[in-house]
């Protein structure tokens, strides 16, 4: 799984530990030393593999800080952060203007930073034979509300009669939000006679253990079970593409690619402890998202970054 197999450093190289050991030191120099306290994180599911591994390498340059991560959904996130209960909000998505407002009253004002380009990856399983790609009408004609579409024939004429079992993210994830409002073309409206989990892992297992199923989830959970899933190109008009670091960096990978992001308050960047986490963040961000599957954002864009925390 990617939060044990990725996450926990076994798959850190030496280089990029002694590049961190550099980064954790400069972030002391420039004001980290003697940091103590709590971070409380939450938010995407997404984007939680990136989150969890900045806050270990963090916590191993500022021993008495103590990071925690959860991953309750782009929208559970958002909720926490609005009430003041976390410090940051991981987004798969930008925030709305609703969740914005609920925050007002506590005195809480966003600070967008993206940290990582994502892809969301259309899979199923291993063994299927005959789905090669699946057109954006396609996807839109499976995911809508109230889709008749039960078997794989229903999909495409050429398709066997077989049952299609779908997986995908619950409504309190951004994903959700993100692939609703590209592929069925309004924000949040989808089937619900699917699969539903937070926990992209949940998903990938579910796909792996059902001939028929059908899935969609951060690209980051398919690279690492790429060996047992299968990935579907997607085909938007211009031809089927599938994503990959370069597809999603581009864009060309349309329209499932997206930038995800971190949401510290102003209120939580007044704490010594936050504001040098951020930093840390953005100085290690480049070469510690490819670590955890992920695309990084071009160096311009974590500079910008740096500059909304300084």
């Amino acid at each position: 799984m990617l939060k044990k197999g990725l996450i926990l450093g076994a798959t850190f190289t030496l280089a990029f530990s002694a590049l961190v050991g550099c980064g954790g030191q400069k972030q002391n120099d420039s004001g980290g030393k003697g940091l103590s306290g709590a971070i409380k994180i939450d938010g995407s599911s997404t984007v939680y593999p990136i989150s969890q591994a900045v806050a270990e390498e963090f916590m191993k340059a500022n021993p008495d800080v103590n990071v925690t991560v959860g991953e309750s959904g782009t929208g559970g996130g958002f909720k926490k952060w609005a009430s003041g209960e976390i410090d940051i909000s991981d987004a798969s998505r930008p925030i709305k203007d609703e969740e914005k407002e609920a925050a007002k009253p506590n005195g809480i004002e966003p600070v967008e930073i993206p940290v990582a380009y994502d892809g969301i990856a259309v899979v199923v399983n291993k063994e299927n034979n005959f789905v090669d790609k699946l057109t954006v009408d396609e996807l839109k004609k499976i995911w809508e509300p109230n889709s008749k579409v039960k078997t794989w024939k229903d999909v495409r004429d050429s398709f066997p009669a077989e049952p299609i079992k779908l997986y995908g993210p619950g409504t309190a994830s951004g994903t959700f939000d993100y692939f609703t409002g590209e592929i069925v073309g309004e924000e949040g409206k989808s089937r619900t006679d699917y699969t539903a989990s937070e926990d992209d892992n949940v998903l990938v297992k579910g796909v792996q253990g059902d001939k028929g199923g059908l899935g969609y989830f951060g690209y980051a959970y398919y690279l690492e079970n790429k060996d047992n899933l299968k990935i579907v190109p997607i085909d938007a008009g211009k031809g089927a593409i599938a994503p990959t670091d370069q597809t999603i960096h581009d864009g060309t990978y349309s329209p499932l690619s997206r930038p995800v992001y971190i949401y510290p308050s102003k209120k939580s960047l007044q704490k010594p402890e936050v504001k040098e986490f951020v930093k840390f963040y953005l100085e290690t961000a480049k070469d510690l998202v490819k670590e955890v599957g992920y695309v990084p954002l071009p160096d311009a864009k974590y500079q910008e970054g740096l500059s909304k925390v300084k």
